[in-house]
């Protein structure tokens, strides 16, 4: 057997929960420092239920690019998160390091899938909460 790194599959169902959350984003790794041989790079799932958000939040020094894999997606941030940004399936987001923001599922029946990718891994550090009423456009089931 030789001393060279292999590469490291990670299956379907068997990814690694072990990352930061941020409420009604839920995150699991494909390829990160927790479960793989990975130094610099974390490489995930987000998803978020249809009508659903995450808390404010920013990534720290990490740089994001992120793919939306299904659903609509909306990115609220700069002052007050007034600003946002609209995604639909096939398109590619960058998100800098230390911006905060909030992740919405603007679908009421698609749930929102992103494959995201950070380096140097998951940081996840969460802001204090907003109202629904602050976004601009946002709605959550039921309300």
């Amino acid at each position: 057997m030789s001393d060279h790194v292999k590469p490291i599959v990670t299956r379907a169902g068997q990814e690694d929960t072990r990352t930061g959350q941020s409420g009604g984003a839920v995150r699991v790794s494909g390829v990160s420092p927790q479960h793989t041989p990975a130094t610099r790079i974390w490489y995930g799932k987000v998803s978020n239920e249809p009508g659903y958000r995450s808390l404010p939040h920013h990534h720290g020094e990490a740089e994001t690019g992120g793919y939306v894999l299904k659903g609509q997606a909306r990115i609220y941030f700069g002052a007050d998160y007034a600003e946002y940004i609209d995604m639909s399936e096939g398109d590619f987001v960058f998100v800098p390091p230390f911006m905060p923001h909030v992740e919405a599922n603007m679908s009421r029946d698609v749930e929102l899938v992103w494959l995201t990718a950070r380096t140097p891994e998951n940081i996840v550090v969460n802001l204090d909460d907003v109202t629904d009423a602050s976004l601009p456009g946002y709605v959550r089931p039921g309300a």
